[in-house]
């Protein structure tokens, strides 16, 4: 991978934060709350959500974005897209569903100030059972309120 690359990808990787941030709040609590809802009021009998729609929504940037960059050579930039989107995915993935859900059986016993902050700030985020009124929509750069309670804990 070229410096390029990697810069791309780091960029596009962060930058995905932001994404998410904006996506959460105007898209998930907005127009297609109706697909989000159950994520907030969960049917504990249930494993899967409606609000699991959203992961073939925003994988489907990330494939494209692969796709382009693999088979169209002008554009083989677009490949190092596609690898930091996908790369953030996949981390959005271990950190909400894996980690702060527990909905797979691993990751359950990672503690430390950072990882206790994420927790309170998504526990934070949850105590809204509406789509208005919300607060906490990122999900790697937690609020510096909660990472200092979190190592307070410590």
């Amino acid at each position: 991978m070229s410096l390029i690359g990697v810069v791309i990808t780091v960029v596009v990787f962060f930058g995905m934060e932001g994404v998410a941030w904006l996506a959460h709040k105007y898209i998930m609590h907005g127009f297609l709350w109706h697909l989000h809802e159950d994520h907030h009021r969960k049917d504990p009998s249930s494993f899967l959500e409606k609000n699991d729609y959203f992961f073939v929504i925003f994988a489907v940037p990330g494939i494209l974005f692969l796709a382009l960059g693999s088979f169209y050579p002008p554009a083989h930039y677009l490949l190092f897209v596609g690898i930091g989107i996908s790369a953030y995915g996949l981390c959005y993935f271990l950190v909400h569903d894996v980690f702060i859900h527990r909905r797979l059986p691993f990751l359950r016993n990672s503690d430390n100030f950072y990882f206790r902050g994420i927790r309170k700030a998504h526990k934070v985020h949850h105590k809204h059972l509406d789509k208005e009124d919300g607060e906490c929509f990122g999900m790697l750069f937690v609020p510096f309120k909660y990472l200092k309670e979190a190592q307070k804990q410590a």
